[in-house]
């Protein structure tokens, strides 16, 4: 397998470069990585379709992954809750190393193949499921292993990697690869693979969020209103959709019935 991850930096002498010119050759690779994005979005469209199919039957959906991408996965997994007001255990990220991996590394956590798969059996993982390994590599022995058990065990799988012909990729049902390039600093894929993979996840978090009927129009109608200024956008939200009410009114049917959704339609039922 080629590893474009590793490959040669486009750049040399880092480290004599002046702080504009860091920052405008750091920009200049982060441009290449949507049109990337943009050549998988076939491959991201397949696993998305497979996914909402399970989950609308029940089925949750898991990420695992090791050092950035695993804190990826935990990133993306913990925010679908507060936007769309899903339980917690409906997105699981799950990263090598467990949640105190997620601030400092934990040696030699990502080269066992066969801890990812026991990791997801603390959940009860099964064929309703979805589970999603993230590597940029595309060779993290934690992934693969994960991913072929589940396989195995007849749960979907899919992948997002920065390589293509990885082991990752052959382990999953439906591989993403998205293919970025050499890193501005040779080997860092926290960077241009990184956002990548955020990109992706974002994609595909989003999309089956709305395929489940978790926005209406282009509205979180069901976050969770956890701030003042998640109130106040539950607020706005309201009365965009009933304009005839005051923002007390408004805040009042947000308390009574505990989010936008059910607040609203609450609002044309008294009107």
């Amino acid at each position: 397998m080629l590893s474009t991850t590793e490959s040669t930096s486009h750049y040399d002498n880092l480290d004599q470069m002046s702080v504009r010119e860091l920052l405008t050759n750091i920009n200049n690779e982060d441009k290449t990585v949507p049109y990337a994005v943009e050549k998988a979005i076939p491959q991201i469209e397949a696993l998305v379709e497979q996914i909402v199919v399970r989950m609308k039957q029940g089925g949750r959906l898991f990420y695992i992954g090791a050092g950035t991408s695993g804190r990826l996965g935990v990133v993306d997994a913990s925010e679908c809750p507060p936007t769309y007001g899903v339980p917690f255990d409906l997105v699981i990220g799950i990263m090598a190393g467990g949640d105190s991996a997620i601030r400092k590394a934990v040696e030699n956590a990502e080269d066992d193949p066969n801890q990812a798969w026991l990791d997801l059996q603390a959940y009860d993982i099964d064929e309703l499921d979805s589970l999603i390994g993230i590597a940029a590599s595309g060779r993290t022995p934690y992934v693969i292993g994960g991913l072929n058990q589940a396989r195995n065990a007849g749960i979907l799988t899919g992948c997002i990697v920065c390589n293509v012909g990885s082991k990752v990729a052959a382990a999953a049902e439906y591989p993403v690869e998205i293919v970025v390039g050499p890193e501005f600093v040779t080997g860092s894929t926290r960077m241009k693979s990184g956002t990548a993979q955020k990109l992706a996840l974002n994609m595909i978090s989003t999309s089956v969020m709305i395929q489940l009927g978790r926005v209406q129009g282009n509205k979180m109608v069901d976050m969770q209103m956890t701030n003042f200024k998640l109130v106040q956008r539950a607020i706005r939200m309201v009365r965009e959709e009933l304009p005839h009410i005051t923002p007390e009114e408004a805040q009042a049917l947000l308390d009574a019935h505990g989010s936008v959704r059910n607040a609203v339609e609450a609002g044309r039922n008294l009107s």
